[in-house]
């Protein structure tokens, strides 16, 4: 029986996530780790970890595309866009106090260059603009992004 019951998991795994993961959980909680179906488990929580690094990757774009936006179209800005960026920035403070080793993206300068290309490609089709308007290098720093009281100059 031992060997059928992480079979009958791996099914219930692709029929019903859920059920799984209730199953899972009790498996745990147990402590009945021959049970236990590894695999999938090991595949969930990689996945965990790269679903903490697409909601950092996702609120930095947002934040940065707004940012790009105030900068180079302030004839436009709005209570809306200030919203977003306020929101974007305390959802970061929320995801960092729950994953303070997140922070460390901040500090990678081609994953924060490839998180600035596609807000700056977003920036471009939202506006109008050509990408001549935007910098081809993020100008801005981890600490002002953060920042919930900073947002940058036009360009004069």
């Amino acid at each position: 029986m031992k060997t059928q019951k992480p079979q009958i998991l791996q099914i219930l795994y692709e029929q019903d996530f859920y059920a799984w993961v209730e199953q899972t959980t009790e498996i745990l909680k147990s402590r009945k780790w021959e049970i236990l179906d590894l695999e999938n488990l090991i595949e969930e929580v990689v996945d965990l970890g790269k679903s903490q690094q697409r909601a950092l990757q996702s609120a930095l774009r947002l934040i940065l595309s707004h940012l790009l936006k105030w900068k180079y179209q302030p004839e436009k800005r709005s209570n809306s866009w200030r919203i977003t960026i306020t929101r974007e920035r305390l959802n970061l403070d929320e995801l960092f106090t729950e994953s303070p080793s997140l922070r460390r993206f901040l500090n990678d300068a081609e994953w924060i260059n490839t998180t600035y290309q596609r807000a700056r490609k977003e920036a471009m089709v939202e506006t109008g603009l050509s990408a001549d308007n935007f910098p081809i290098v993020c100008p801005f720093v981890a600490d002002e992004i953060l920042d919930l009281d900073f947002y940058p100059h036009s360009e004069e």
